[in-house]
C-alpha cells in the first residue's frame, strides 16, 4: 500500500474533500461516512454575517490526530480523518470536514460522527460569529448527537440551543427552509 497524504488537521485555507485519501486505497473497506459542516447564516435567532475561528494550532493538531486513533481503534474501522478551519470564514463556507472508511455503513457513520462530536468538544478551537447588527460573540461548540444525555457529557452551554437530554430543538429555532416542489 502507498503511504497516505500528510496534511494538517488545523488549517487557514478553504477545506474540500482532495485532503483525504482516496477509498481505492482500502479495499477492505464499503462503507464511506462524510461530515462537511458549513457557516449557517442565523443563530439562536441572530442573523450571521461570518464568523472566525481561531486555534491554539500546535495543540489542536495533536488533539486531533490522537481523536483519529482512538476512533480508529474504537470502531475498527481503517480511516478516520478531521480537517478543522481557521481564521475568516463567509456563510456556506466549509468550517469541519470528518469522513471514515470502514467495511460497514454503520461503523463508518458512527466513526464520523463521534470524530466531529470529540474535535468540537476537545479540540481548542474556538468560534466567534459576528451579526449583522454589528455585535458580535465567542460561541460554544453544540453536540450533533441525538441519542440520551451521556453521563460523561457535563460542559455548560451558556446559551442553552441544544437539548442534550431529548435531542429536541428548543421553540425560537430558525424557520426550516423547503424547497417548493
Amino acid at each position: 500500500m502507498e503511504s497516505l497524504k500528510a496534511f494538517s488537521r488545523i488549517q487557514d485555507t478553504a477545506l474540500t474533500l482532495d485532503s483525504f485519501d482516496q477509498i481505492e486505497h482500502f479495499p477492505e473497506c464499503g462503507g464511506i461516512g462524510v461530515f462537511i459542516g458549513t457557516v449557517r447564516n442565523h443563530h439562536e435567532g441572530k442573523a450571521v454575517k461570518a464568523l472566525k475561528y481561531t486555534a491554539y494550532a500546535p495543540v489542536a493538531e495533536k488533539m486531533v490526530r490522537q481523536i483519529e486513533q482512538d476512533i480508529q481503534y474504537k470502531y475498527g474501522v481503517s480511516y478516520v480523518r478531521v480537517i478543522h478551519r481557521i481564521g475568516a470564514l463567509d456563510i456556506g463556507e466549509k468550517a469541519i470536514i470528518a469522513i471514515a472508511y470502514a467495511a460497514h455503513r454503520r461503523e463508518a457513520f458512527a466513526a464520523c460522527e463521534e470524530a466531529v462530536e470529540r474535535v468540537k468538544h476537545e479540540v481548542p478551537v474556538w468560534k466567534e460569529e459576528f451579526y449583522l447588527d454589528g455585535s458580535s460573540q465567542y460561541v460554544e461548540g453544540c453536540c450533533i448527537r441525538k441519542d440520551e444525555a451521556d453521563a460523561a457529557h457535563t460542559h455548560h452551554h451558556e446559551h442553552q440551543h441544544c437539548d442534550h437530554h431529548k435531542g429536541n430543538a428548543k421553540e425560537n429555532v430558525a424557520p426550516i427552509y423547503q424547497w417548493p416542489l
